[in-house]
């Protein structure tokens, strides 16, 4: 039996690895030296290649299958954001949110950190995943514990800032400021971001390894599953910790101390994990601005619900479903944009627009109605509007909460303030999200948290004015009648 050729050992099928190049550099009189210098340059321009999927999501998919996947997770996520409604239509009746109402202004905040936390946090791991970053065990276990200890770092300040600023717009235009009171919205805040921000950490991590195991882009799924659960589970643990705390506050009051001195401990170990991993690192030194400002215009948003509630009662279960629809579709998009600008982009990160031809500014036309693909997902998600509302409204009718009835008048006002958000949303979007890239900053970690909540602000904005519109068509009388204290104590 004659020896056999490397060949037959190491084929070449299209790519030159290093040790085909090696073993072929030893068989004599089949390669010239030309040859082996050019079967250099091949493999090198393979490895490269092989860095980034030679590929685009947005061009890949088609319309339908892009539909299919988002409206199954838009829809389950509308129905959390309607169990998230109901939860806030009942419990603001208990007595500790008649006797705090500044706990209103902490909601959208709070509700906003799926935008800041948990939507940023999926689109990042969902970019890696499409540019294959989490294919290997060791990489996704340092990609996923780097940003589990992000998220609770941010989480914790954000919460902390979040309840000053309820308690500087609460107390600070009546001059009045109560210690008991304040301990109790800093607890409650800290722990109620602490806490929705682990768990919603976690799930977005099975998402999106699931969606790469069943082969579905996690920029359809991940966003709008972190909207579906993050309301419902941020209001109910908002809610219960609150009303454990204002229970003790008649007896010993040495939780809510208690509870702030242990996240004042716990909050040094998170800031260290995450420095020490790479992935992270930069995200902990320069990703603070976006959330901190979010903070702000969404509590910009609970200040327009805390007046909204005292005047229309019914109000208080459209509000997440309307932040919350608007907030999921835009996160939605920019997620889409993001990835579709890295996997563009060759792997040379943000700072120059992959493509020539595509500007940062767009007319709010092109924006709908232009060939690119980001306009053909903008004119899905917008269709989605109106269909996906109506089901929420008929289901809240259904179950007999929001103290008013879907009628056509307040269909048509409630459906435009709908669709004029998402639309605005959309078009910010897409000149943030390219002026972002085009500035050299990473839309994965900057872009959302802006536009959700815008979305809160917004949403906000909209709701009330739509109500206050069919108060004066006579469609609906403000309640004057005083909110009974009731639920625990």
């Amino acid at each position: 039996m004659g020896q056999a050729s490397t060949k037959e050992y190491f084929p070449l099928n299209g790519g030159l690895s290093d040790q085909n190049i090696l073993l072929q550099r030893f068989e004599p009189g089949e390669s010239s030296e030309d040859e082996l210098y050019a079967a250099d340059d091949e493999r090198d321009k393979n490895d490269q290649n092989s860095t980034i999927p030679n590929y685009s999501i947005e061009t890949t998919e088609a319309w339908y299958s892009t539909l299919l996947q988002i409206f199954l997770p838009f829809i389950v996520a509308g129905l959390g954001m309607v169990a998230a409604g109901l939860v806030l239509d009942h419990v603001q009746h208990w007595k500790v949110f008649v006797e705090i109402p500044e706990l209103f202004i902490l909601v959208p905040a709070l509700l906003g950190l799926k935008g800041n936390l948990e939507m940023t946090l999926a689109s990042r791991l969902s970019t890696a995943a499409n540019l294959g970053k989490m294919d290997t065990r060791e990489d996704a276990l340092s990609l996923i514990t780097g940003n589990l200890a992000l998220i609770q770092c941010q989480a914790i300040v954000v919460g902390f800032l979040a309840s000053i600023t309820g308690m500087l717009m609460g107390w600070g235009p009546a001059g009045k400021l109560n210690l008991d009171h304040g301990l109790l919205l800093c607890a409650s805040s800290v722990v109620t971001a602490s806490l929705a921000s682990f768990v919603l950490g976690i799930v977005m991590v099975l998402v999106i390894l699931g969606s790469r195991a069943v082969r579905v882009n996690p920029d359809n799924v991940a966003t709008p599953i972190a909207a579906s659960l993050g309301d419902l589970t941020t209001l109910a643990l908002l809610s219960w910790i609150a009303s454990l705390l204002w229970a003790d506050l008649d007896q010993e009051k040495w939780l809510a101390p208690l509870i702030i001195c242990s996240y004042l401990l716990f909050t040094p170990l998170c800031l260290s994990i995450a420095w020490r991993n790479s992935n992270t690192k930069d995200v902990l030194l320069y990703g603070w601005t976006p959330v901190l400002i979010a903070m702000l215009v969404s509590s910009g948003g609970g200040l327009i619900l805390d007046y909204a509630v005292a005047k229309f009662h019914g109000i208080a279960v459209f509000q997440p479903v309307m932040n919350g629809v608007g907030g999921n579709l835009v996160a939605v998009q920019a997620s889409r944009m993001s990835t579709y600008l890295h996997t563009s982009s060759g792997g040379s990160g943000p700072g120059v627009l992959p493509v020539k031809d595509e500007g940062v500014c767009v007319t709010p036309w092109g924006m709908v109605c232009g060939g690119d693909p980001h306009a053909r997902t903008a004119r899905i998600l917008l269709l989605l509007v109106i269909p996906g509302h109506l089901i929420f409204t008929y289901t809240i009718s259904y179950l007999e909460a929001g103290h008013t009835s879907p009628t056509l008048l307040f269909l048509v006002f409630y459906l435009s303030a709908a669709w004029l958000q998402v639309a605005l949303l959309l078009y910010v979007c897409r000149v943030m999200v390219f002026s972002m890239w085009s500035r050299g900053t990473d839309p994965d970690n900057s872009a959302i948290p802006y536009l959700t909540a815008l979305g809160d602000l917004l949403g906000g904005g909209f709701l009330a004015i739509a109500f206050l519109l069919l108060h004066i068509m006579g469609e609906m009388d403000p309640s004057d009648t005083p909110i009974v204290a009731k639920g625990p104590q």
